[in-house]
């Protein structure tokens, strides 16, 4: 009997998948970036080794999942149909509050948020109707990045902007990466041994997307992310937060809209400071090598970051741990020391030792915090499409 649950997660121009079994184990993964590209590729880790994967040439997201999963196949990896398929989508609006086993109603509700999340969400549907077409009777469920925000309260979620935006049109600030900060939830307070529902902490999940979450008694109450994902911090190639009045500004020196939107979101952020790369292991290589953007890139992310950590105490009664994850938080010494320097007059103290560790080899809990520090320190690994399996696994029964 097959017992395997395999996780899509669509990207702009790449796709996930991911394959675990009933007891949370991971069986294998998969990644294929670049698609539409003719430099498009993939790869499978099964077993502890990494392979390359044959591509259709040009292949975009639907044919792309039909090659990795007859090389699934291939391999026995996925023998037969799954038992169920859990799906990332970026943007569920105010419709989902959690997880929703896929109905006709449920994609139509996904549809009507491609308008807030353009590069995301009609490439989650395209994810959603390959998988249905090869598995027509295997149970599907969506996971929304944005439903664990659902519980921010309104003074959180609200833009001071005449209320009819937010009535009519459902401008507010809805919040990303819900499956990461999900996760950190349910790690920190295991590692803790407290219950979620008494847990809380600041998630921050740096990658080439970044945001920062106030978790508050298990519940999100404040988040970096607004009505898009590129409200925030300082990010790859997206700007965060900006000054409205720059569209104006920018109007009389004949920019579109439609070329500002590019510039913001795939021309800005690490990538626009330094004038170099949004990757920031080159980032710290080149402002170590003297290059003065590369650095100065790097003090802007890492201001950014711990005036945001600041910000999301107000949200909090108490704060059990600041958390790092993704891929720059997990593996950046650089970043979380640098940020936490700015942090010394609210308490939060590093020790360099643990921190250059990452917070796995001397330290169990992940903790990265010296012994003056006010408040507890934590590096944790994210598991994003763990997340979603479980709550793929949940639903379809």
């Amino acid at each position: 009997m097959n017992d395997r649950v395999l996780v899509v997660n669509c990207g702009s121009s790449s796709l996930k998948l991911a394959v675990f079994d009933q007891s949370d184990a991971t069986i294998a993964t998969a990644l294929a970036e670049r698609l539409g590209a003719d430099n498009a590729t993939a790869s499978l880790r099964y077993n502890g080794e990494k392979q390359a994967l044959a591509l259709t040439p040009g292949a975009g997201h639907a044919a792309a999942l039909n090659d990795i999963i007859a090389a699934l196949a291939d391999q026995n990896i996925l023998k037969q149909a799954p038992i169920a398929v859990g799906h990332r989508v970026v943007h569920g609006g105010e419709a989902f509050k959690g997880a929703a086993r896929i109905t006709t109603d449920v994609l139509q509700a996904i549809e009507a948020c491609c308008n807030l999340a353009p590069l995301h969400n009609p490439v989650n549907l395209l994810g959603i109707q390959a998988t249905r077409t090869l598995f027509p009777d295997v149970p599907q469920v969506a996971v929304f990045d944005t439903a664990f925000h659902q519980s921010l309260p309104p003074h959180a979620y609200l833009y001071a902007l005449p209320k009819r935006f937010y009535e009519d049109w459902g401008v507010r600030r809805y919040g990303f990466h819900g499956t990461s900060h999900a996760f950190m939830l349910e790690e920190t307070a295991r590692r803790l041994g407290k219950p979620a529902t008494e847990t809380s902490l600041i998630s921050a999940h740096l990658g080439n997307g970044c945001s920062i979450t106030a978790i508050r008694n298990g519940a999100s109450v404040d988040t970096s992310m607004g009505l898009t994902p590129l409200e925030g911090l300082v990010m790859g190639t997206r700007s965060g937060d900006i000054d409205p009045g720059l569209f104006d500004f920018l109007a009389d020196k004949d920019i579109s809209a439609e070329r500002l939107h590019r510039t913001l979101n795939n021309e800005s952020g690490l990538l626009g400071l330094s004038g170099l790369t949004n990757d920031m292991r080159t980032l710290i290589e080149a402002a170590d090598n003297g290059h003065a953007d590369a650095q100065l890139a790097l003090d802007v992310f890492c201001f950014r970051l711990a005036r945001y950590i600041g910000a999301m105490l107000v949200s909090l009664e108490q704060l059990d741990a600041l958390v790092f994850t993704g891929g720059i938080g997990e593996n950046s010494a650089r970043v979380r020391a640098e940020t936490l320097n700015h942090l010394g007059l609210l308490g939060f103290a590093v020790d360099d030792a643990r921190n250059q560790a990452h917070g796995r080899s001397s330290e169990p809990l992940g903790a990265i915090h010296g012994p003056d520090s006010r408040f507890r320190i934590m590096v944790i690994p994210t598991d994003e499409e763990r997340v979603i399996a479980r709550e793929a696994l949940k639903h379809a029964q």
